[in-house]
Formats: structure tokens, sequence, C-alpha cells
């Protein structure tokens, strides 16, 4: 990650912090309210090969003691109602600026991907994880949802599985390395203000 990156993201997740706070701490109450404890989902994800970091964010599902791979339709019925809400206006996402902060994401890049498929496509890793993970990135804006409809047409693990590996992780990996080589303070803003103007649309 470059400087100039760096403070990007230092500045931004600094000033979103203090404006969103009041929101942030009426979320925590509310979540705990509505659906108790625990409030957050922390996961493993990779900032690099050999990298592993816990992304944060507000827990959207009912609790599993052995919860892998990605989540298709055989996970959909474990989405809370809350979880529903916070996801269509990616508010579970707010605790990750705790993880831009901390240097774990940037606001813009590749979205961290589970150990198992860095481990298992080692090649494509080494290349899309030399942009630090982000919030968002073109895979998210151009892929996201078309990754869901395909998901949630898979009943069972073994079929995501199988669609995500064959599928998902090639094209946005395609979309990650062409960021990669575009990549400036202009773009990451560019890509920033496509994505909140994706969230008003769904929102209407």
């Amino acid at each position: 990650m470059t400087w100039r990156k760096r403070i990007f993201d230092l500045f931004f997740a600094s000033l979103l912090v203090i404006i969103l706070g009041p929101i942030i701490l009426w979320l925590v109450f509310y979540i705990w309210r509505k659906q108790g404890g625990p409030l957050f989902y922390v996961a493993e994800r990779m900032k690099g090969p050999n990298e592993p970091f816990n992304l944060l964010k507000f827990r959207t599902m009912s609790v599993v003691e052995d919860d892998q791979g990605v989540s298709g339709a055989h996970k959909a019925s474990r989405v809370t109602p809350l979880g529903a809400k916070l996801r269509a206006k990616r508010l579970d996402e707010f605790p990750q600026l705790w993880n831009i902060l901390r240097g774990d994401l940037s606001f813009v890049g590749p979205r961290p991907p589970l150990r198992e498929y860095v481990e298992r496509f080692p090649d494509l890793y080494t290349e899309v994880l030399k942009s630090r993970p982000g919030v968002t990135g073109l895979a998210t804006i151009r892929f996201h949802k078309h990754e869901d409809r395909l998901l949630k047409r898979c009943k069972t693990p073994k079929q995501t599985d199988d669609v995500y590996c064959r599928i998902c992780v090639p094209r946005k990996a395609r979309l990650d390395l062409i960021y990669q080589r575009h990549q400036s303070t202009c773009y990451d803003f560019d890509l920033v203000f496509q994505t909140i103007g994706n969230l008003f649309r769904r929102e209407r």
C-alpha cells in the first residue's frame, strides 16, 4: 500500500468514525436489543498470501459452531430479519472502519478472501493480494449482484463451492487485477462514489 493510499484511508476512516459514531453506537444498542449477542461477526480473512486478520462486521446470521465457505442458498435461512435489513444497506460493514484504521483493509481494493481459497488458488491470490483488500472495489461494483444471484441458486455447500471456485473466483480476480493496474487516488474516489450511488439506487 502506498503512503498516499494509507493517508487517504486514515483521514476518511477517522472522519467517518466522528460523523457516524452516534449511528454506530445506536446500531450496537439496537442490534443487541433486537437479536441479542454476539453483536459482531468476526471472521478470518487474508490480506496477503500468509497474512490473516480478523474481519469485523455486525452479525447478520444466527450462530453455528462450524461455519465454513461462502454464503449460498444453504445459508439463507440463517440470515436474521434485522440482518437482512443491515445487509441491504451494507450497514453491517460499519465495523470495518476499525479494520481500515488498523491497516488490515483499505476503502478500495479486492474483497479479502477466505484462507481456504488463497490456499487453493495460490498463484492467483499472490497477484490479487498485492493490493490491500478493501471494503469496496471494482469487482464488488461490477460483479457482486451477479455473484449473489449465482450463489442464491446453490442449494448445497458443494454446489456453492463449485460455482464460487469455477465462476466467481476467476471473474473477480480479473476485475481486481484491472483495478490494480489503474489504481490511483482519483480512481478510488470514483469507485467509492459509485458504491454510494449503488446503495441509493438499491434503496429506491
